[in-house]
């Protein structure tokens, strides 16, 4: 005796947002009445990482891979234990889209080394001498961009092609902004890259964060950006052939409902 197990949602895109309900049918189809000993629906989202063998190498890749992070787990039963007559037989249900505590859903994406995937998977427990029935329906992740508060800010730097023993210096005026500003930061970033025979790994690390400003500054009022080059973690910048060491600034504005506004400048260093 053969029998179907198949997962079809309403929404035929298949794409959904955070808060929505799932809304579909389980359909079986047999020939015969089917016993079963429950039928259960899964929904889980979960983020699956591989490392590069460029940054790490093969052999490292293939046995660290990292281990995948759960987004969204929840079940449900969409029918008791009984008997499906035979034919055709759908059984609606509807599923929320809803995280526990302070977990954050991703939206779809399928890369090389990051895949974010969501899945609904519908399982019929059966007696020992049948087989279990699974089938497995995957739907996508959209998610809506939170609204940025409107804001005005202009300035400059008065150089990026900076010698390494005078300070960076320039200016930057809040002409508006609909939130409180809470802070000012100016972040100095070294990226360094090492090559090899392999692939290359290029990383940025912070070396100073210093506050220019505190509070909700007054607007169009000219506020100086100034920042002296820490003489042990800069160097002129430098390119080899196995290595790179380069510097970028970072002018970062925090309000105060925890939007951060940045904006990224390369820098080229040098010595006189």
């Amino acid at each position: 005796m053969s029998a179907s197990l198949d997962i079809r949602l309403k929404r035929a895109n298949k794409v959904y947002h955070e808060g929505e309900v799932l809304a579909g049918v389980v359909a079986i189809v047999s020939k015969e009445a089917v016993q079963h000993q429950g039928i259960t629906l899964t929904m889980e989202g979960i983020v699956n990482l591989q490392l590069s063998s460029k940054s790490v190498g093969v052999f490292e890749a293939f046995y660290n891979s990292v281990k995948p992070i759960q987004l969204i787990t929840s079940n449900i039963e969409v029918v008791k234990q009984g008997k499906v007559p035979g034919g055709k037989t759908e059984i609606p249900f509807e599923f929320p889209l809803h995280t526990k505590g302070n977990k954050v859903l991703y939206e779809t994406y399928h890369g090389v080394f990051v895949n974010i995937q969501y899945t609904l998977r519908c399982d019929m427990k059966r007696s020992l001498l049948a087989k279990d029935l699974s089938k497995t329906c995957e739907f996508m992740v959209h998610c809506l961009r939170s609204l940025l508060p409107k804001f005005l800010i202009r300035g400059h730097l008065d150089a990026t092609n900076c010698v390494i023993t005078k300070p960076l210096t320039g200016e930057l005026v809040v002409e508006s902004s609909d939130v409180a500003i809470k802070s000012i930061e100016l972040q100095l970033v070294r990226v360094e890259t090492c090559g090899c025979a392999e692939g290359y790994a290029r990383d940025a690390t912070e070396i100073q964060n210093i506050q220019i400003a505190e509070g909700d500054v007054c607007h169009s009022l000219p506020i100086p950006i100034y920042m002296v080059f820490p003489r042990l973690f800069t160097c002129p910048t430098l390119e080899t052939i196995n290595f790179k060491v380069e510097f970028e600034v970072n002018v970062v504005i925090v309000l105060h409902d925890e939007h951060l506004i940045t904006e990224n400048f390369p820098l080229k260093l040098c010595r006189a």
